[in-house]
């Protein structure tokens, strides 16, 4: 590991000493590589799966796992997209004069080296490479056991991707084993090597590295979402709305887990709502006035305090604009939140008063992703509030430093 560190230092050097050009064309490089291995990655996610289901891993794990031609081809666009983001390294900032006559500006910089520890998305080692190659940062990568082939083999595909960029394979490195001590020298900061951790994974993962880390973290904390139907809301856009937000994914961190609805459309629009998501396979657990309106199982406190993950929502009547906005104050995690309406005022107010990393308005909180954003990929949804907050992209992985031009000024 400390061996990673060093190797780690001089790739953060070659990338930053690169040029634009070359650090696009080790992705759009790397990209090609994906597509030409695709055979290899998918046996090897293969043998991921299989050796998820007989450590009896729950469904909603496994599919977070899973990889297929789609998948991978959506990697290797993703991986593009990236490659066309301009590059956020070496911006000017801000620049103004002193009277003394200095030029000061803010110029954007890399970080340095970043160690990101995630679980079992293999996607993710696509996207964290490729991010920090744009934004010239090195990377040592930790991924999970469950995902640790399929990570191994995308990663091939980044040494292709160096070879033919000319730059070394220093500049993206992954942790080739699962041994857990990998992780406890990480968090240890290796030496002082390590200047930004990211953790991407469950609350216990972000825990123990906000508990132990020795370098910045950059945190990822889970998903409880919200989407409040107002009273205002138009039906058609509440019920497709709301289906999406649950179903379309329901291990993703965008998705929504407790529905608000406001009592003065609940005894029309709730069971509209209901019957849509139990026809997609969804268990509702409501409290006493949504129970009252539509057959579902009684919800508990620790309900509003859960991210399912799974095909489970929480269902409330809420009296209004102000005590939705309540709960997800008193509940939410910061991560995103969204309020069907048709009323602009409603809305504003909503977006005001919610303090999230990301809030929405008549559309779903499954949008909270960095490629929906525009930004390529995302390492993950910060829900910190310095540095960085919402999708982590290129952009966001950097730092800045002042550059300061005189004339012989000399300071009385």
């Amino acid at each position: 590991m400390f061996a990673m560190a060093d190797k780690a230092k001089q790739g953060a050097e070659a990338l930053r000493l690169a040029g634009p050009e070359v650090r696009t064309q080790a992705i759009l490089e790397s990209a090609k590589a994906i597509r030409a291995r695709e055979a290899e990655i998918l046996a090897a996610n293969q043998a991921d799966q299989a050796a998820a289901r007989d450590k009896g891993l729950t469904d909603a794990m496994i599919e977070r796992l899973i990889l297929n031609p789609a998948r991978v081809e959506a990697m290797a666009k993703g991986l593009e997209e990236v490659a066309a983001l301009p590059d956020p390294v070496g911006r000017e900032l801000a620049r103004w004069s002193r009277p003394n006559g200095l030029d000061i500006a803010r110029v954007s910089t890399p970080i340095g080296v970043i160690a990101i520890i995630y679980e079992s998305r293999p996607n993710v080692t696509a996207d964290a490479a490729a991010l920090c190659i744009r934004s010239s940062n090195a990377a040592i990568l930790r991924t999970g056991s469950e995902a640790l082939n399929s990570a191994l083999a995308i990663y091939a595909a980044f040494e292709d991707g160096f070879r033919a960029a000319g730059l070394p394979d220093s500049c993206v490195q992954l942790v080739p084993t699962s041994d857990r001590d990998a992780v406890g020298l990480i968090l240890g900061g290796l030496g002082g090597a390590i200047n930004l951790i990211i953790p991407r994974g469950g609350k216990s993962l972000v825990a123990r590295v906000q508990a132990e880390a020795r370098a910045p973290v950059l945190a990822h904390l889970e998903g409880l979402n919200h989407t409040y139907v107002h009273a205002s809301a138009d039906p058609e856009k509440a019920v497709a709305v709301t289906v999406n937000a649950k179903m379309r994914r329901v291990s993703v961190c965008g998705a929504t887990e407790t529905l608000l609805i406001d009592r003065a459309v609940a005894n029309d629009l709730l069971p509209k709502i209901a019957e849509a998501l139990v026809a997609k396979g969804c268990e509702l657990r409501g409290d006493e006035a949504a129970q009252a309106i539509f057959a579902m199982t009684a919800a508990t406190e620790d309900d509003w305090k859960t991210e399912y993950l799974l095909p489970i929502l929480a269902v409330k009547v809420v009296d209004g604009l102000d005590d939705a906005i309540a709960h997800i104050k008193t509940y939410g995690s910061g991560h995103t939140e969204a309020i069907i309406t048709e009323d602009a005022k409603a809305a504003e107010t909503f977006l005001n008063e919610v303090d999230s990393a990301i809030v929405i308005w008549n559309a779903s909180t499954q949008y909270a992703d960095g490629g929906e954003f525009g930004l390529g990929a995302e390492i993950g949804i910060s829900t910190d509030r310095l540095h960085a907050r919402g999708p982590v992209g290129a952009e966001q992985l950097t730092t800045f430093k002042y550059v300061v031009r005189g004339e012989g000024q000399t300071r009385p």
